[in-house]
């Protein structure tokens, strides 16, 4: 996806440091990601779950917080309250830029900012809340040993996932004084709680307390497997998959208008895996799938291949051209099932001197239903006369371009 690199005034003034991730295609909404706690906006959770958004058409500012990343300011001056203004300060920026989000995510405690910034901001449909405590003070626990030094000396410098952070007096006060359930209870817009059950970081019991405090709309999905970072490749996209299709409900998503002569608008493919082979598929209005290879030729088998969309194409035209005829027929066809076997893989297809092989395509059909020998026989014509199937038998012509990004 294309990335740009900005920079914002932040709560203070000083410069944040972002990136901003586009689709390739029209963009269709705008969203805000929060990381954690002394993490920043590069971890490998922001970056996938921003990529697999930006392909759905919703773009996604990350930043880094005061004082953390390449963003400007001292850490030990910044508090959870910092954090929230830089939030608003986030979404004013993207606002000026005709970009008004409608979406924010967060990220542990970036969740339980979010959840405190969403209530200042009108335009936020939709607020989702990743591994997020529901009491900010939680994050003491991670440096609990070093809270009596703090107390008496007003900061120190304690390690966090290996890197030294100056904590500060009034940091810990703030987020003990911070308090969610009034924030949470009149969030003015749709809330998706996500969390693992195995978080050794910020328990479940967090996300339960979370969803319990909201009015609804609300949902809650567990996160079976991940741990508190989403930092498999496999746990981000699926969570960024369910915050796509969940929002997709809340958001006010204009579409763009389908050009002339493609009345199902444009189908987008956008590469979401430069490793393998993992590829994101929209067409018109809401659709989404994914495609893939096997295993066996370097992909990661989580979608069907290029080929089994084609067979796909296939199977599904013909089941519904057969239940056009039998509906306007009024005969008792009760349900179509059809199987579609592809005799080469695309492996071969690329293999010198394989050009001349002609492809071929099985179809099994079974008719369910009290039919009679004669309606069975020309239902099979019928099913020659799919328009997928006339395709693949006739020449077609493809024309390509190559655009500038």
């Amino acid at each position: 996806m294309p990335t740009e690199r900005i920079v914002f005034a932040g709560h203070d003034g000083g410069q944040l440091a972002a990136r901003l991730d586009l689709p390739q295609g029209p963009l269709v909404a705008t969203a805000i990601f929060a990381h954690c706690f002394t993490c920043g906006k590069d971890i490998p959770a922001a970056r996938r779950i921003a990529a697999r958004l930006a392909a759905l058409g919703i773009a996604v500012l990350r930043f880094d917080f005061t004082g953390l990343g390449h963003s400007d300011g001292e850490f030990a001056n910044t508090s959870f309250t910092s954090n929230v203004d830089d939030l608003i300060a986030a979404h004013r920026y993207l606002s000026e830029q005709n970009k008004t989000p409608s979406l924010i995510i967060g990220h542990s405690l970036g969740g339980a900012a979010v959840l405190k910034a969403a209530a200042a901001l009108e335009s936020i449909k939709a607020v989702v809340t990743i591994g997020a405590p529901f009491d900010p003070g939680h994050v003491t626990h991670n440096f609990a040993q070093a809270l009596p030094e703090i107390s008496s000396k007003g900061v120190a410098e304690v390690s966090l996932g290996g890197r030294p952070f100056q904590i500060s007096k009034a940091f810990v006060e703030d987020v003990a004084t911070t308090e969610l359930s009034a924030c949470v209870a009149n969030l003015n817009a749709a809330l998706l709680v996500l969390h693992a059950p195995l978080d050794d970081i910020v328990g479940v019991e967090n996300a339960g307390q979370i969803f319990s405090a909201a009015k609804h709309p609300k949902s809650f999905i567990t996160l079976d497997g991940a741990d508190h970072l989403v930092s498999a490749a496999a746990d981000a996209e699926y969570v960024a998959s369910l915050i796509a299709t969940w929002s997709a409900r809340y958001l006010d998503i204009s579409r763009p208008a389908p050009p002339p002569g493609a009345p199902e608008g444009v189908l987008r493919v956008a590469e979401a895996d430069p490793k393998g082979f993992l590829t994101d598929i929209t067409s018109g209005e809401g659709h989404h799938l994914v495609a893939d290879e096997p295993l066996a030729y370097g992909g990661t088998n989580k979608g069907l291949s290029p080929y089994g969309l084609l067979s796909a194409g296939l199977g599904a035209c013909t089941s519904m051209t057969i239940r056009m005829y039998a509906r306007r027929k009024g005969w008792p066809l009760d349900q179509i099932s059809v199987d579609v076997n592809h005799d080469k893989v695309h492996a071969q297809d690329a293999e010198t001197g394989v050009g001349d092989k002609i492809d071929t395509w099985r179809r099994r059909i079974t008719l369910t239903g009290a039919l009679d020998a004669e309606q069975r026989a020309r239902l099979l014509e019928i099913a020659d006369k799919c328009p997928v199937h006339r395709t693949l038998e006739r020449s077609s012509t493809v024309i390509t371009e190559l655009v500038n990004p």
